[in-house]
């Protein structure tokens, strides 16, 4: 028996990387801040529209060599970004922009952290877009789907016991960091949590996105119609590919199976206080909104103007009868094609969308019509989902200038 899907993935994302360097255009323009009549208006720094978002080459390729514009006409290196992934890539006015983070947290902070912190840019104005493949729960989604997030959520953030030493009445090892059950909200929080994003800028990139003819393969429809049941528990994911509002988790863990998938949804609505949807699953996002955050306390981004999209390559758990570690490491789901074919089929109307109403409003922002931002209210606002601002910023021993913000000086404790 061969490791059918993860074999696939690794020659193409081979087979990409190849592709990603040989498709450099000369190294003339790198390091540069080129100016022409866009890039002037910012006082010669580059100031794209749209800067989308990619975390590996597959991803990135989906947007190469389309007819609406053209991604390689300017080839820039940013000092801090991945060495696998050196350049920052913008169309001939520098309108639209693309980065390839690398994949997981790590690799998604420091390479966001650079780009901010970059004198080629000027992000100001710019809206981020991040899009990329992920897993997906069959109870919302399916595969080829096209997600929109409001929150982002780390998941793996909590503490862990192997399954076989949890006591008998826990489903699951995961246990919010400072608490003592798995439905508890975590006391012993790092801010980085959750992060919510402008749900009036998502509802109308689903607009866009929902005018997209979406792909779809014939190992993906077949490996659909398993999740058919009678109960109808994943009547979502035996369905042909859709766009749906629902929200991401964050992991750098790659897991598979019913008791981490239902672990983890459990986790997003207890962190969301019972808002959040379950959807996608994926390694990077919120590291990529926390540098965000940060830079858009410092004005230099806007944290208004994200939108985090995810197309399905995977299911997160397997159909009735098949066991986990076939889900993930043997089936031929027929879902990471579809996935990147609908990264630019749905993704190019977003960005269409934006740059065509530019003048009339996408220049001066879209007004957020919930709150936005992470669990401390660091860009203001109350925070919808947690304990309350105060509350967090003491749970996590916040520094102020007139000393520490906790209950009394206790020190860290672990379980």
């Amino acid at each position: 028996m061969q490791l059918k899907s993860i074999a696939t993935g690794l020659l193409l994302a081979g087979s990409s990387l190849l592709s990603a360097v040989s498709a450099s255009p000369a190294a003339s323009s790198r390091g540069e801040i080129v100016r022409n009549d866009h890039a002037n208006k910012q006082g010669g720094k580059i100031a794209p529209k749209v800067f989308i978002i990619s975390m590996f080459a597959p991803e990135a390729e989906a947007w190469w060599g389309i007819p609406e514009f053209n991604l390689l006409a300017h080839n820039i290196t940013v000092p801090g970004f991945s060495p696998l992934f050196p350049d920052a890539h913008c169309t001939s006015d520098y309108s639209v922009c693309q980065l390839v983070t690398g994949e997981s947290e790590i690799n998604a902070a420091v390479t966001i952290s650079s780009l901010v912190a970059s004198p080629l840019f000027d992000l100001t104005k710019t809206y981020f877009f991040v899009a990329g493949i992920a897993g997906v729960n069959p109870e919302v989604a399916t595969l080829g789907s096209v997600t929109f997030a409001r929150f982002a959520v780390q998941v793996a953030l909590q503490y862990e016991f192997d399954p076989r030493e949890i006591p008998s009445n826990y489903s699951t090892g995961y246990i919010p960091q400072g608490a003592y059950a798995p439905d508890e909200y975590p006391t012993s929080i790092y801010g980085t949590e959750v992060f919510e994003v402008n749900t009036a800028l998502r509802s109308l990139a689903v607009q866009f996105a929902k005018t997209a003819n979406l792909s779809d393969s014939s190992a993906a429809k077949a490996y659909r119609a398993h999740y058919a049941t009678e109960a109808g528990t994943y009547k979502a994911g035996a369905a042909d590919p859709f766009v749906i509002e629902c929200d991401v988790a964050t992991s750098d863990v790659y897991y598979s199976g019913n008791i981490l998938s239902n672990a983890f949804q459990n986790t997003t609505r207890v962190l969301t206080n019972g808002t959040g949807l379950y959807c996608a699953t994926a390694q990077e996002d919120n590291a990529t909104l926390e540098a965000l955050l940060r830079s858009s306390v410092r004005n230099l981004t806007d944290f208004s103007r994200i939108i985090v999209m995810r197309t399905a390559s995977d299911f997160d758990r397997p159909y009735p009868g098949e066991g986990a570690m076939y889900n993930l490491l043997y089936a031929d789901q027929g879902g990471f094609e579809p996935a990147i074919e609908n990264i630019y089929n749905a993704g190019v109307k977003v960005v269409e969308g934006i740059l065509n109403r530019w003048n009339t409003t996408f220049a001066k922002g879209v007004k957020p019509t919930n709150y936005i931002g992470d669990i401390f209210g660091t860009l203001g606002g109350t925070p919808d989902f947690g304990p309350g601002r105060k509350e967090s910023l003491v749970e996590a021993g916040a520094i102020t200038k007139r000393g520490l913000m906790m209950k009394g000086m206790r020190r860290r404790s672990f379980m």
